[in-house]
């Protein structure tokens, strides 16, 4: 399949790697152009680690080139670069050719949804709970993917289209992806925004400094209980939907092949494997400027509207936002246009089956 991937980090790389390594056509499109010139004057894709792979990738020279000549268009790139590339994609979509957001958060696939209304435009819009991969650009043409992960929550809005949207992720990607009762479910899937809070927040000084240090290996006891005790505030918000999620012990255990144990025991092992990674070296991260306004505020809107205030959560924006000296609930240019706070629940819940 000829598979258009909007975005140009280490998460769109891997998943270029992987699709030509799997006998599918992928193309890059890059906004600003920048990171794949290497790569549109011929060079090849190298990836390495959990894919190993030297791949011919195509480079799309505008959204409208990668767009035309998709069977299936994947938006791969932090959150706060959803709006912008789906403004730039949405009038040159078609009825029935799949869009897949990797990875889904701050309800972007309504954003999408409603632009698409607005032509009379009908296609699935598939989300995931997380990326299909976790890995660092090593530069213009290099990815090392540092893992693969075994097992993805899916959902597709429509609900109608649910499973068409598991089926196609299946031929591309393979037999990893476990269905969830509609886009509400992925909505409150998406662990990395809680996780990365933790994280970072009792790591900070380490990130401003700029050191090279052990994410994993720095997951101590005390890291752990405070990311098990936000996993504790989303799982309420979910059961309040009646919705079963993934708890963050099972993400760990299945994302990074390690037996079941406390969030710190587990990531402990991930660092005695080698593959505990390294964490962020700025304040200016995805870690804080992605996580905050597009993963935690969801949960936060969530949790008033449910009765189960993420009492953590808004601590975690409000802390995080005063570390940063800026309004970090700002940043979020996709809820004011979605228009989800203050919706009754119902409501919400009919719009995350139907769609705009």
């Amino acid at each position: 399949m000829r598979v258009s991937i909007l975005g140009a980090g280490a998460i769109a790389y891997g998943l270029a790697a992987y699709l030509a390594g799997s006998g599918h056509s992928p193309t890059l499109w890059s906004p600003s152009g920048q990171r794949t010139r290497a790569l549109a004057a011929g060079e090849l894709l190298k990836a390495t680690g959990d894919i190993d792979a030297t791949v011919l990738v195509r480079i799309a020279k505008d959204c409208t080139d990668a767009v035309a000549n998709a069977d299936v268009v994947v938006i791969a790139l932090p959150a706060y670069g959803h709006k912008m590339v789906m403004d730039a994609a949405a009038p040159h979509l078609i009825d029935g050719i799949p869009v897949i957001i990797s990875s889904h958060c701050s309800f972007s696939a309504l954003y999408l949804s409603k632009r698409l209304a607005e032509r009379k435009v009908s296609l699935p819009i598939v989300v995931w709970g997380t990326t299909l991969l976790t890995g660092r650009q090593l530069g213009p043409t290099e990815v090392h993917v540092t893992a693969i992960r075994q097992k993805l929550d899916v959902a597709t809005l429509p609900f109608s289209y649910q499973d068409q949207g598991h089926e196609l992720c299946t031929t591309l990607f393979g037999d990893r992806f476990v269905q969830r009762d509609g886009m509400l479910a992925i909505a409150l899937s998406n662990l990395n925004p809680q996780n990365h809070l933790g994280i970072a927040l009792l790591n900070l000084t380490r990130m401003e400094k700029a050191e090279q240090w052990s994410q994993g290996g720095n997951v101590t006891p005390a890291v752990g209980r405070l990311i098990e005790a936000l996993d504790a505030e989303r799982l309420a918000i979910a059961a309040h939907f009646s919705i079963a999620v993934r708890t963050v012990r099972e993400h760990f255990s299945l994302s990074f092949h390690v037996p079941m144990g406390t969030v710190s025991e587990m990531n402990q092992e991930m660092e005695r494997q080698g593959r505990g990674g390294f964490g962020p070296t700025t304040i200016e991260s995805r870690y804080i400027l992605e996580d905050v306004p597009f993963g935690l505020l969801p949960t936060v809107l969530l949790g008033k509207l449910t009765g189960k205030p993420a009492i953590l959560h808004e601590s975690g924006v409000s802390i995080l936002s005063a570390a940063c000296g800026r309004d970090l609930k700002a940043d979020n240019d996709i809820l004011p246009a979605v228009g989800i706070e203050g919706m009754a629940k119902a409501d919400l819940e009919n719009l995350c089956r139907k769609g705009f």
